[in-house]
């Protein structure tokens, strides 16, 4: 075979191309074969990256319909590129949206949009603990146990919050964080490079000189919406997703956690029993049932119920009624208690 032969400059210009797709490929992670790599031409649009939230997958179809031809399916936790969204004719009313993707349409219902960003280790870490959040569409939590070594136990999600409390090596001898189950008290290490701390200024409160009692939310199950008052003026709404024991009331905010180990309805010490972890920014209204405002990473299929009983919301939202309402949490409560903003629940 005859050998080619290359410029110093064409040689250059084939490493450097080559050093960027390393750098470009998501990091820990193997992707659906669905996945495509983004143009380089700065006319085409890169696209955007999303997960499969629902554990049962989804369908891609031909058209952007729920009748139309299913090409293939997703599986659960599918990390996919979106090149497109359009409105399906055929709806669903609550939530239109379909993206395009390779090969078809699939609905935007169960799908979450998710970055790869990577951090600096910081190791200025408060004593009672440092909010961070998840940064890349998934990571692996690790348990070290003394007989096993380093076990594998939760998959945390872009955008879940968790308490980072040390420094360690982890197992792969690299920096990673210690971070703190506040359901368990279990201590799972965490690539640091995927978690990035919370900044003290995103706790602030907003409108702080409008007085507590002048603020109130309402929400309506048959509208779907959260709607946040001052006095009488309007000065935030969103789609919601309430759930199957959401009941009409009157309520008041009780308890915040702007991270929380949600379970899933039983009641077991097994520290693989629960599957919510890291639920960010979370307002209970109703402790009794577990009730409370609080952000998502499991779908985006605002407009229609979607929960036990819960208010589900993007994680943005949640975090501006975190801030909004009342008891006013600052960046070292992991709980914070107090009668708060009220809330009345409409059919």
């Amino acid at each position: 075979m005859k050998k080619e032969k290359y410029t110093r400059r064409e040689f250059l210009k084939f490493g450097t191309l080559g050093l960027g797709a390393v750098l470009m490929r998501p990091p820990r992670f193997t992707l659906n074969n669905a996945l495509i790599s983004a143009s380089l031409d700065p006319k085409v649009k890169a696209p955007r990256t999303f997960l499969v939230g629902s554990q049962r997958g989804v369908s891609v179809h031909k058209l952007p319909d729920d009748s139309s031809i299913i090409i293939y399916q997703l599986g659960y936790n599918d990390i996919i590129n979106v090149y497109d969204q359009v409105e399906g004719p055929a709806g669903p009313s609550w939530n239109p949206i379909w993206y395009r993707v390779w090969g078809g349409y699939v609905h935007s219902g169960h799908l979450f949009e998710v970055k790869y960003i990577l951090n600096s280790l910081n190791p200025n870490i408060r004593p009672t603990g440092q909010l961070a959040e998840i940064t890349v569409p998934y990571t692996q939590s690790y348990l070290y146990n003394n007989a096993q070594g380093w076990i594998p136990v939760y998959r945390l999600y872009y955008g879940t919050t968790h308490w980072i409390m040390d420094v360690i090596t982890g197992p792969d001898e690299k920096p990673w964080y210690k971070i703190k189950d506040e359901l368990n008290s279990a201590e799972l290490a965490v690539p640091s490079e995927h978690l990035r701390f919370i900044p003290d200024q995103d706790f602030e409160p907003i409108s702080p000189n409008v007085p507590p009692g002048n603020k109130h939310i309402e929400i309506s199950i048959t509208y779907q919406n959260l709607k946040a008052y001052e006095g009488d003026t309007l000065v935030f709404q969103t789609k919601i997703s309430t759930g199957r024991i959401t009941v009409p009331g009157d309520f008041h905010i009780q308890t915040k956690m702007p991270s929380k180990h949600m379970g899933d309805g039983d009641l077991s010490n097994d520290i693989y029993a629960y599957r919510f972890v890291g639920v960010p920014w979370t307002c209970f209204f109703q402790l009794e049932d577990g009730l409370a405002t609080h952000g998502v990473y499991w779908h985006s299929n605002f407009g229609t119920p979607m929960s036990a009983g819960c208010i589900n919301m993007s994680i943005a939202d949640a975090k501006w009624v975190y801030r909004w309402s009342t008891p006013v949490a600052s960046p070292e409560d992991w709980t914070k208690n107090g009668y708060g903003t009220a809330i009345r629940i409409t059919r």
